[in-house]
């Protein structure tokens, strides 16, 4: 019996193998598996889940945010300027998308590349960024301050 050799596609006169070879099956199950379940899990429709600075709603207690100053609670930052005017901005520096780290002297403050923001409108008023810190409503009931992302 004469034994013949597989068809290939690099030998002159042999068609191509049709789909790909075992072990390109295995390599792209392997990375599916390893990759692509934890992708899928972050690409989720629920806002909760999102992990993303500033899409999430989140709840603040209007005490817990003092009159010239503001804190920074899951993504955002949540200020008041002067009494009872309250105001929240995306925590993502629009400079280079890093985390606000702090509220102090009235401004909003990214510590990754000395960006400065103010309180009153998210404006940058000092470093690198030239764009100011998207905006988000706020709603205010029974001294909780509801904060979500603007509808555009």
């Amino acid at each position: 019996m004469t034994h013949l050799p597989s068809p290939c596609s690099t030998c002159p006169g042999h068609p191509a193998r049709p789909g790909p070879s075992r072990r390109q099956v295995v390599t792209g199950a392997t990375a599916v598996a390893a990759f692509g379940v934890p992708t899928l899990a972050a690409c989720s429709d629920d806002p909760g889940t999102s992990g993303r600075p500033g899409v999430n709603t989140v709840s603040v207690a209007a005490d817990d945010v003092p009159v010239g100053g503001g804190v920074i609670q899951e993504g955002w930052v949540v200020t008041q300027p002067t009494e009872g005017d309250f105001k929240a901005f995306s925590a993502e520096c629009t400079h280079q998308g890093c985390a606000v780290s702090e509220v102090a002297d009235g401004q909003i403050i990214c510590s990754c590349h000395g960006s400065y923001f103010a309180i009153a409108d998210g404006a940058p008023t000092a470093g690198p960024a030239t764009r100011p810190l998207a905006g988000a409503a706020v709603e205010e009931a029974d001294g909780q301050l509801t904060i979500s992302p603007q509808q555009g």
